[in-house]
């Protein structure tokens, strides 16, 4: 062709200086632009100096030689592109020989590619089913053939060389490069994986071990977290090639034992992966206090961690201890968001008894509570709209009057906007129709007033107050400052800015109509013929014959340590106007029993002074 295009310029019709770049065009047979993509050359018109060219979604384009010799760059015939153009189904048949194909993308882009490249160039024209399983086999089989360089970070390029590398090499060669213990951790998991097909496992497991412990020693107190993952890894490694660990070497008990250990924030630091095994090193090293602890640290960790705790105190033969913790936890409404989340995803028949309305309650006071910390809640909140089973099955056999409660709560709740309010006051109501009354807005007298002590009262106006003279002027702040910065379209900063100031102005709303149904009460000399709120009930549990007080007070007073529920809990309503003698139903640590009311008596004597609450 290049005669052809000789002529061409000698008679005008192109310029010389396009000769060459014509001829490895037409040489190729293809091409790409960078607009259009990658094109194959169908014809060459010497006649009207033109290319017909077959572009995606441009088939048989006509495009002008002097236009195509300075917009087109040539693609060789042994390029992945151009293979795949010209021999699609010989491509396919090499995917069963994962370390050929590969090969050929990495020549196609000077010898290296990123994983995002290797998949771009074949997905799926190539590979149309299960590509990350193809890419792991086909990672296996490049760490074993000692010519390709594999990187531990994706976004760093898989890399071949002509000469050859035995796997131990390269991976002792990473090892001693990697910088940090973290990084050396990486390595040591590659290791693990390849520990069969290497060398001299004992002579490679002496050297990384023999760096791991000072490493394990120096982190042990500064980063307590990545000293135990060092240590499981060392482990682990030494257990694959038989090595005899050092007997002075740090373990894993010496890092759960050291003062000032706190132990959720530190499961916390270590990768979800090694949490099972982070867990059984600490029930090793602590045989009498480990199911306490697990306990206790239930509510404070994240629902992927809290799935961890509960499995292993289910293993060990405590899942009625552990339903003990959850059951005191969401009867008092002190549940964490994280915790419920598990739980709301896990709920079986292993927790039969404690799955009810009540939990419902325990969600939407969580996020209310996370929502006025200034914490986020979404991913509890995401979980119940996502479930539209949730509501149904929590209130699946619960009493009217409390699905009327629950309703309330829910109409009242300002952790949900309008539109998903709306849809999930829709499901209690299919669920329940005798609730519709409720959603349509029927509301008695009696549900527009609240009842508060006035030291709830004085903490709520507190709470206003510093919403709206300390929060939100300061957001608008951030807000001025945030625009400042230029094109809002991608100014992540004011985005959050304004996405609080939504927040909190939802807030304020909330605080506000609450307010306006605020009626302050000192509950003095209240009456003891029958319950109401002012009132110390006893009562004795007819099952257990055990005695419980309860002190009924106002909507917003709950001390749960103290005995202290407000009058809108089920509790107090099923108490309510019930007199000493009286047998009365109601749930209580998880189960649902009689209790007979032995004694009504006033919380206060006489009213207080009068004070400025008032």
């Amino acid at each position: 062709m290049k005669e052809e295009f000789e002529k061409l310029a000698a008679a005008g019709k192109i310029e010389g200086r396009h000769v060459a770049a014509l001829t490895h065009l037409a040489e190729a047979g293809c091409c790409t632009h960078r607009s259009w993509g990658f094109g194959r050359i169908k014809t060459v018109d010497t006649v009207f100096a033109r290319f017909t060219i077959d572009f995606p979604g441009k088939p048989g384009h006509p495009m002008d030689l002097a236009f195509a010799a300075e917009s087109l760059k040539p693609v060789p015939k042994d390029h992945i592109l151009a293979r795949k153009a010209t021999d699609l189904d010989a491509v396919r048949h090499l995917a069963a020989h994962h370390i050929d194909l590969i090969k050929i993308v990495l020549n196609s882009y000077g010898g290296k590619a990123t994983a995002d490249q290797i998949q771009q160039a074949l997905v799926p024209d190539v590979i149309s089913d299960d590509w990350k399983k193809w890419w792991e086999t086909a990672k296996r089989e490049m760490k074993k053939d000692g010519h390709f360089i594999v990187p531990l970070k994706k976004t760093e390029p898989v890399v071949y060389q002509t000469q050859e590398t035995s796997l131990q090499d390269r991976l002792l060669t990473d090892f001693r490069a990697a910088k940090g213990l973290k990084a050396r951790i990486l390595v040591v998991s590659e290791m693990l994986k390849a520990v069969s097909d290497l060398k001299d496992k004992v002579a490679t497991a002496t050297e990384v071990v023999g760096v791991l412990n000072p490493d394990i020693v120096s982190h042990q107190r500064t980063q307590p977290a990545v000293a135990l993952e060092a240590i499981f890894a060392r482990d682990e490694l030494c257990h694959a090639t038989s090595l005899t660990p050092a007997t002075d070497a740090v373990t894993a008990a010496q890092i759960w034992s050291q003062d000032g250990i706190k132990f959720g924030p530190l499961l916390e630091s270590i990768p979800a992966a090694k949490h099972h095994r982070a867990l059984e090193s600490f029930k090793a090293a602590n045989p009498d206090r480990w199911v306490d602890i697990l306990r206790g640290a239930l509510n404070f960790v994240s629902a992927k961690l809290a799935k961890e705790i509960t499995n292993i105190l289910i293993n060990n033969g405590k899942l009625d201890l552990l339903k003990e913790t959850l059951s005191k936890l969401i009867s008092q409404h002190m549940a964490s968001s994280e915790l419920l989340l598990w739980f709301g995803r896990e709920r079986n028949e292993d927790y039969v008894d404690i799955l009810g309305p009540e939990v419902f309650r325990a969600m939407l006071t969580a996020m209310e509570r996370d929502q006025f910390n200034e914490k986020r809640s979404n991913r509890l909140r995401d979980f119940i709209l996502e479930d539209q089973q949730l509501i149904s099955e929590l209130t699946a056999s619960a009493d009217i009057e409390v699905i009327k409660d629950l309703t309330r709560a829910l109409k009242l709740s300002p952790v949900f906007d309008d539109m998903d309010k709306r849809s999930l006051l829709a499901r209690l109501v299919k669920a329940h129709p005798a609730v519709q009354s409720l959603v349509s807005g029927e509301q008695t007298r009696q549900d527009s007033a609240l009842l508060v002590s006035w030291e709830s009262l004085e903490r709520r106006r507190q709470e206003y107050q510093d919403l709206v003279q300390k929060k939100i002027p300061a957001n608008s702040k951030e807000i001025a400052i945030a625009r400042s910065y230029g094109d809002l379209r991608e100014n992540h900063e004011y985005k959050a800015a304004k996405e609080m100031q939504k927040i909190l102005m939802r807030q304020k709303e909330d605080l506000e109509a609450a307010l306006n149904r605020a009626r302050g009460q000192d509950f003095a000399n209240a009456s003891t013929e029958v319950v109401g709120p002012g009132a110390i009930v006893l009562v004795t549990d007819l099952t257990t014959n055990q005695a419980e007080t309860f002190t009924i007070l106002g909507a917003w007073d709950s001390d749960p340590d103290k005995g202290v529920i407000s009058y809108l809990t089920p509790v107090a309503m099923a108490l309510l106007n019930r007199k000493v003698g009286d047998e009365v139903e109601f749930e209580l640590h998880g189960g649902k029993r009689r209790h007979r009311i032995e004694k009504i008596a006033a919380w206060k004597t006489e009213a207080p002074a009068v004070t400025s609450a008032a």
